[in-house]
């Protein structure tokens, strides 16, 4: 990569001359477009005179591309070095110029929407200017690689978008190369094979770097390999920049759609061997949970998210289920990586949705290993992230090296970065050429150390059991006791005087609708039967303690029987007369012994105790299963609880992976004596340093 500094600070001086009518997160905004035309018109260029020849004598764009040597071409008589030539009618120039270009180049254009541009350039004296100033760099990619070339747009969008929300745009070229090393590890015989076809896909493709670069790493070994590219983004102005690359490497832009990856799949029934996926972090996605539910009820395992949904707040696991739908069933099957923050990896309780699809993904032994990445890597965001590796042929005869099936290999690569000089955003740590080699060779050797761990699927796993306690209640009609019922829900919401208030005063001024008058009179029903209630019980005011709910309950009703209670209000006024007590009797529902839901428990069994085949259900299969559990909470629980058993039809399975609980290594204290030295000595620097101060 030649001069790429020189590159990019001489397009960054060019953006500085939008100073004013731009502000600096808006340069992008006619910068990126700039330098996506100048490059199409330097590749044009040596071609130009014989399309103007062609387009005499016809107006097919098929004909014309042909004359130009690529998928793309431009009819019109302009290009850079003429249009600065007659700088009076620069603008309808350059408008003519633009519409010249076959329609491909012109949908990539609009996703700038650079017409908007354009107009206020020329407002401003500014397009003339901007024209001159692109034509002095060279963009051709014999000049400027595509890798090249993918750099300079990274850097310009990380300057332009100082504050964009981490994880947009682009990832760091360092990461992507790590990403394609261990995506390819152990696939060399199958990638040198001449003649050989791949598929890659990229469904949050941003410019398009992670299909650049796996693209090049799979020529470099094969360079008669045709490697077709598939991808999808929904910001226009990405996309744009991602459709232009491709278009200028020859490949097929039909496979680069825009659009939402959850609610438009672009390359529906798609099936490719390799992706790579850098999905924004957190994406909240509640616009699109109409569309994506509806999906999921309808199609289930058919469509791309039968494994469960996730909390509207984060969508990752969305992605990532998205991406496996991608996943090839041929003899090959499919390798897949994608990056993600912390969240993934424990968000969720037993069942719920993150839980879910991290167990479908597991049980299904999808999930090959995790690499933890440094922190500060990203330009955006210095927070911790990881790199997933899933696969659906573990050890089949196309994969080569260690047995890998049913196992989960987890890397800590946090250690491996060196500091830069100088940061970039939030970017403050690199990834070294050195540093990519040793964390492939320790994820491709699959062997346990200081840094890799290895783990059966099931240890991922757990049963999340709930652990029921007797309910022992004691009875007694008191004032103390009395003053609690307004405690429970069901008898304070017989009155609210707030909203009393706020309906007595709407009647006061004559605003209050009939449906409002009839609450207001349903409240102040409820005040009268509330201190009814009261009363009936402050005649009846005793010492005598109840240790048994149906005796007490018998007492209880022939005192409040004359306003026949509905039986939620009437277990409010007994609840409320009631203390917890292990020495009163159990309380029953039917033949079974009420739990006590103030005590209810759960514990968290590992699936490792063999339990993986439990499901709730009192049937015959499972009877170990539940004996095991048994065995395990009476040896947990037993000797800290006097009573409890397990309420079955309650027990979830569980999936989560704890990376940092694996890799964590216990410090030992300071001796508190070496502290307090320390500390006194400081003191006595900072007293001496006050007293140079005040003399």
């Amino acid at each position: 990569m030649n001069n790429f500094n020189e590159k990019v600070n001489f397009i960054w001086k060019i953006a500085e001359l939008l100073r004013g009518p731009y502000r600096p997160e808006q340069y992008g905004d006619v910068i990126l477009p700039m330098a996506v035309l100048r490059r199409f018109d330097c590749l044009l260029e040596p071609t130009k005179d014989k399309v103007l020849e062609v387009a005499k004598t016809t107006d097919i764009e098929m004909i014309l591309n042909k004359a130009a040597g690529y998928s793309f071409s431009n009819k019109s008589k302009f290009q850079f070095s003429n249009l600065i030539d007659d700088p009076d009618n620069i603008r309808a120039n350059f408008e003519a110029y633009i519409q010249g270009f076959s329609s491909n180049i012109r949908e990539i254009m609009e996703n700038f929407e650079f017409d908007k541009e354009i107009k206020k350039l020329d407002e401003n004296n500014l397009l003339f200017l901007v024209i001159k100033e692109f034509n002095q760099i060279d963009l051709h990619p014999d000049v400027v690689s595509n890798q090249e070339m993918g750099y300079i747009f990274e850097e310009l969008i990380r300057r332009f978008s100082e504050n964009a929300e981490a994880g947009d745009h682009y990832t760091p070229r360092e990461v992507i190369e790590l990403m394609t090393n261990i995506l390819f590890n152990n696939l060399e015989d199958e990638l040198t094979t001449k003649g050989s076809i791949f598929t890659i896909g990229d469904f949050a493709a941003g410019t398009g770097g992670m299909l650049s670069v796996a693209t090049n790493y799979i020529k470099q070994l094969n360079p008669d390999a045709q490697v077709e590219v598939f991808g999808q983004e929904l910001n226009p102005q990405s996309y744009a920049i991602c459709k232009a690359d491709i278009l200028i490497k020859g490949q097929n832009a039909k496979n680069i759609v825009k659009g939402n990856s959850f609610t438009q799949d672009g390359h529906k029934n798609l099936k490719v061997r390799f992706a790579l996926m850098n999905p924004p972090f957190g994406v909240d996605w509640k616009k699109d949970k109409e569309f994506i539910e509806n999906e999921m009820k309808e199609l289930g395992f058919n469509g791309r998210f039968g494994a469960g949904l996730p909390r509207t707040s984060d969508g990752s696991l969305l992605f990532l289920q998205h991406m496996v739908s991608k996943m090839s069933q041929d003899e090959k099957g499919s390798r897949m990586a994608i990056i993600f923050n912390g969240s993934p990896l424990f968000t969720g309780d037993a069942g719920s949705g993150e839980s879910e699809i991290r167990r479908w993904i597991i049980e299904n032994d999808l999930l090959e290993g995790i690499i933890a990445l440094p922190t500060d890597l990203f330009y955006n965001t210095g927070i911790a992230t990881y790199i997933w590796i899933l696969t659906n042929r573990k050890n089949d005869d196309i994969l080569k090296g260690p047995v890998r099936k049913g196992k989960i290999q987890l890397v800590d690569a946090t250690s491996f970065y060196q500091k830069m000089r100088k940061s970039l955003g939030s970017k403050r740590h690199e990834i070294t050429k050195e540093h990519i080699e040793e964390i492939t060779r320790i994820y491709g050797a699959f062997e346990e150390n200081e840094y890799c761990k290895i783990f059966d699927n099931k240890d991922f796993g757990y049963l999340k059991v709930t652990i029921e306690r007797p309910l022992q209640l004691n009875f007694k009609i008191s004032e103390d006791r009395i003053e609690n019922i307004y405690g429970e829900s069901a008898f304070s919401n017989l009155y609210d005087e707030e909203k009393v208030k706020e309906l007595e005063l709407k009647k006061e001024k004559g605003i209050i609708k009939k449906t409002e008058l009839i609450k207001l009179e349903k409240l102040y029903e409820g005040k009268k039967l509330q201190d009814n209630i009261i009363n009936a019980l402050k005649e009846n005011i005793s010492h005598k303690l109840y240790k048994n709910r149906e005796e007490f309950s018998k007492v209880l009703e022939e005192i409040l029987g004359e306003f026949s209670l509905k039986k939620s209000l009437f277990n409010a006024v007994l609840m409320g007369l009631s203390e917890r007590d292990e020495t009163a009797d159990y309380c029953y529902k039917g033949k079974k012994k009420e739990a006590d839901p103030t005590l209810r428990d759960t514990e968290t069994i590992p699936l490792s105790i063999d339990v993986e085949e439990y499901k709730p259900d009192p049937s015959e299969h499972i009877k170990k299963e539940r004996e095991n559990i048994l065995e395990y909470v009476e040896r947990e629980v037993a000797p800290h609880v006097k009573e409890f058993w397990i309420d079955h039809k309650k027990t979830k399975i569980g999936y989560e992976i704890p990376f940092t609980r694996h890799f964590y290594k216990y410090e030992e204290l300071r001796p508190f004596k070496e502290i307090m030295k320390e500390v006194q000595e400081l003191e006595k620097e900072i007293e001496a340093e006050i007293r140079k101060v005040l003399g």
